[in-house]
């Protein structure tokens, strides 16, 4: 013992307390107070939007303890109980090229910049639905949207979508101030009829690069989203049943759905908050 200890450089009555000390048990994972009872909201969160990470889980639970007054949640716990219970995703793993793109699409107020682009839904009978939208780039509401599964979008789709968008928007015929109304090449945007309109409007038509679809990600990432959290796990068919729910899935976007870019607000929550900002501080 003596040996040992003058090796290790330690006094021999702290080696032999050490013998003495009974094993301690392995400590077992970490649990508070209250997580079976968190762990279930959890759950009926994760089997109603299953595409759903722990941030916008959290996002929810978070949204509806705000409602009833009780403490939020800190992200951190969600994610140990998620992953104590096998409820996380797969980690994202893709590699794409990445290319140049220089610019901001993401505008620095609502209004100034709309964006429009569309988009395949496959139904299971073989049948397929087209969908264009129009999205606002600062706050991400999908403020007008058409569907068809007759053919493609024409262009009279997509002007009667432009006035849409304009009506909900500003309550008139024309917007009040120019706005950029950006979308890629497609014939029913670049088409004399459709720019003739546009400028009726008050909006400015602009165009995406070809071959650039970094050019208007904002478009890009809602069809990503929308395709993976409502498309993919509800059932299609065919394109009478895929057309009957697109009505409540662009809703359900709108005002329930948390976006990253929104500090993990919906759009519509992201809207109110402005309204709200703006008229406690007119100036």
């Amino acid at each position: 013992m003596k040996a040992v200890a003058d090796t290790i450089g330690v006094a021999r009555s702290n080696l032999v307390e050490q013998l003495r000390r009974p094993e301690r048990p392995p400590r077992g994972p970490y649990r508070r107070a209250e997580d079976e009872a968190v762990l279930a909201e959890i759950r009926a969160i994760t089997d109603a939007r299953p595409t759903y990470g722990y941030r916008r889980v959290t996002a929810l639970l978070n949204r509806a303890r705000r409602s009833s007054g009780e403490p939020p949640l800190n992200h951190k716990r969600v994610f140990r109980l998620m992953r104590q219970a096998s409820l996380l995703l797969q980690p994202h793993t893709g590699r794409r090229a990445i290319r140049a793109h220089e610019g901001t699409v993401v505008a620095a107020a609502s209004n100034q910049r709309w964006a429009s682009d569309g988009f395949e839904i496959s139904c299971w009978n073989g049948e397929v639905v087209r969908v264009a939208f129009a999205i606002d780039t600062h706050d991400r509401e999908v403020m007008a949207w058409v569907a068809t599964s007759g053919g493609g979008i024409s262009g009279e789709m997509i002007r009667n979508m432009m006035l849409d968008c304009v009506e909900r928007r500003f309550d008139a015929l024309r917007a009040p101030q120019p706005v950029q109304w950006l979308a890629d090449n497609g014939s029913a945007y670049t088409a004399g009829e459709t720019i003739d309109f546009a400028v009726a409007l008050n909006l400015v038509a602009c165009f995406t690069p070809v071959r650039s679809p970094e050019s208007n990600g904002v478009c890009e990432a809602f069809v990503k989203t929308f395709k993976r959290d409502y498309v993919r796990v509800n059932p299609r068919p065919d394109a009478i049943s895929v057309l009957q729910r697109l009505a409540e899935w662009f809703e359900d976007y709108n005002t329930i759905h948390p976006h990253s870019g929104l500090r993990m607000r919906s759009p519509r929550e992201f809207i109110a908050a402005q309204s709200a900002n703006q008229a406690a501080c007119p100036v």
